[in-house]
């Protein structure tokens, strides 16, 4: 059996857990430019969702990037799939990127950066409290 160093034992600084409950304001769908990733099974139930074909989809919807394909952005940055009221049109079917929000491992790396995104995300702080193990569930599913 190896020896564990010190990083590798040490608790994260969320590990009493973290409040969340997402308010629906749309918030984190918009406004700075950025991309939403979609692997093939995210485009798939997507464009079932709206009741496309998947190429009708993605010429409506997604951009081919360097990594793969993400979803449109409007002029002012907001998710091309939020509606007028800041709803997401996907909901059900929302990419893994989206899902997972705001536990994205980036959020999570430190204290600060947790409370710098809780300034924009009304649902940090509200809600269950989300446990050690459910936040690192969360954030696993993360492929970035």
């Amino acid at each position: 059996m190896g020896i564990l160093s010190a990083k590798q034992t040490q608790k994260p600084w969320y590990a009493q857990g973290l409040r969340f409950a997402c308010q629906a304001c749309g918030q984190c769908c918009g406004g700075g430019p950025g991309y939403v990733w979609m692997d093939d099974d995210e485009v798939e139930a997507i464009a079932r969702h709206l009741g496309l074909e998947r190429k009708e989809f993605r010429r409506r919807y997604a951009r081919r990037l360097w990594r793969g394909l993400s979803l449109k952005e409007k002029a002012n940055f907001d998710c091309v799939l939020l509606d007028g009221e800041s709803r997401c049109a996907i909901y059900p079917v929302r990419p893994t990127q989206c899902r997972v929000w705001p536990f994205w491992p980036s959020n999570l790396r430190t204290r600060d950066a947790w409370e710098s995104v809780a300034r924009r995300c009304a649902g940090i702080g509200q809600g269950p409290l989300w446990s050690l193990e459910q936040i690192e569930a969360k954030r696993m599913e993360m492929k970035i």
